[in-house]
């Protein structure tokens, strides 16, 4: 199953975010979970390639031509794919993907869940979806979620279009037994 991971570019956040993405990326690489992701050295997204990369999984990268500077992009990848744009870039881990991994991040991180969430939502995949809740990173969008199902802005089935476990191990088997179904 290919997963595609989405995280955080920046280098400035917390180590036991960092270290968490590279405990996700070795779990995936012992079971067999190619990685399909950014492209980037740093952050959540070099920390996972960084743990596959140390269990002998495969990585391909996805990153506009742009990014293409030293330091960027993560030089170790078992394949890199280069797009003319950021939107060619989504659409392309979309398509590669068998199922998508949400971890730390900014609003880049956080725009691409909600494009995968959203797609499902309208019959556009039926891809399972899940989020490492790392040291409660994302208990606030949670909430957020919730209240916006209580006020009727979502129905209450948008909830289930995801998983939320701090634990990667079991977010994994989450995304195993989805792809079952």
């Amino acid at each position: 199953m290919k997963l595609c991971v989405f995280g955080a570019s920046s280098d400035q956040i917390d180590r036991r975010y960092l270290e968490a993405g590279e405990a996700l990326g070795r779990h995936m690489a012992r079971r067999g979970h190619p990685l399909i992701f950014g492209g980037g050295a740093t952050g959540m997204m070099g920390a996972v390639v960084r743990g596959v990369t140390e269990e002998g999984g495969e990585s391909t990268g996805i990153a506009p031509r742009f990014f293409d500077r030293e330091g960027v992009l993560y030089p170790g990848c078992s394949q890199m794919i280069f797009t003319d744009t950021m939107r060619q870039r989504k659409e392309q881990m979309e398509q590669l993907a068998d199922g998508f991994i949400v971890t730390p991040g900014g609003i880049g991180t956080l725009e691409e869940f909600f494009e995968v969430l959203t797609l499902k939502q309208l019959g556009q995949h039926d891809k399972p979806i899940a989020i490492l809740n790392t040291a409660g990173c994302f208990d606030s969008l949670k909430e957020l979620l919730e209240n916006l199902v209580k006020d009727g802005f979502m129905s209450e089935g948008c909830l289930e279009l995801y998983y939320m476990t701090d634990d990667a191990e079991e977010l994994l088997s989450y995304m195993e037994m989805e792809e079952t179904l």
